[in-house]
């Protein structure tokens, strides 16, 4: 580990240089500072002090600026692809579980075979398409139709319902 003396020696020199490059950069002070810690706490964890300089603290610096960019980027990019939806429109899960029991009982009652067959392997049982052709020994083409055709005929059940 770094000697205490040498750690705040260096600190004393260039942290106001590193927080205005930091600052520069990122335009947010707390993400700055949190930046220059971070280069300060790896910097702890060295032995070998011969190569840290002015040049190297602000290089480090400025990669970690870059690092910070690129997760708030990140960030960003996710948030935009999963929208945390309003609670309004979140359904309860009481009123979930009793909208699925009653796609199990349009299954079961009102579906013709194979579609309620099919459905119920894929939806109760989990099993891939390949997997429920092997079991009915239709071919995978079939059981895609069929299990297209019987979501159809729930998205239609489950529409007459809400009328």
């Amino acid at each position: 580990m770094l000697d205490k003396k040498i750690l705040e020696g260096l600190f004393r020199q260039n942290y106001g240089g590193m927080i205005r490059l930091a600052r520069t950069i990122l335009d947010d002070d707390g993400e700055a500072e949190d930046v220059v810690q971070d280069v300060f706490v790896r910097l702890a964890n060295r032995d070998n002090v011969s190569d840290i300089n002015a040049g190297y603290l602000m290089t480090a610096v400025h990669h970690g600026c870059m690092n910070q960019i690129r997760r708030k980027q990140l960030h960003n990019q996710v948030h935009s692809l999963y929208p945390i939806e309003p609670e309004a429109d979140i359904m309860p899960t009481r009123q979930l579980m009793e909208r699925l029991d009653e796609i199990q009982s349009f299954a079961r009652e009102q579906m013709h075979e194979p579609y309620c067959t099919i459905f119920r392997l894929r939806f109760d049982e989990d099993l891939t398409i390949k997997e429920i052709a092997e079991r009915t020994r239709f071919g995978i083409g079939t059981v895609h139709k069929y299990l297209q055709q019987s979501i159809r005929l729930v998205q239609q059940h489950l529409k007459q319902q809400e009328l």
